[in-house]
């Protein structure tokens, strides 16, 4: 069993759903962390979203519906540490294209 620290980045260019993290088949992971930063001088909102699996056919849990992300501002949004589970999936949505950056650290523990 191995600990593998890791983080995700995504600069968010679209407002379509973009996937930050997905847990292997082979572990589990606890989210330890997320920041998003607005760097353009205009406020902003973002959606969170875990899903049980594949988000084209799992259940979907809210962490943050429509999140107002101040202009010029960096949030801390998960602040506890929050468990994924295997195939688990951490998707966001930015309000408007070219104005977030989500960074994620994540300590995945793997079975193998």
């Amino acid at each position: 069993m191995a600990n593998i620290y890791k983080n995700a980045k995504v600069d968010l260019t679209t407002n379509t759903v973009t996937t930050v993290y997905t847990c292997p088949s082979n572990s589990r992971a606890i989210l330890k962390s997320m920041y998003v930063s607005e760097d353009t001088g205009n406020a902003d909102t973002i959606t969170v979203k875990l899903f049980a699996g594949d988000p084209a056919s799992a259940d979907s849990f809210s962490l943050y519906n429509v999140k107002a992300i101040g202009a010029n501002a960096t949030e801390q949004l998960i602040t506890e540490p929050i468990i994924m589970m295997e195939n688990e999936v951490l998707q966001v949505t930015a309000a408007t294209a070219n104005r977030l950056h989500v960074t994620l650290s994540v300590l995945e523990i793997n079975r193998d």
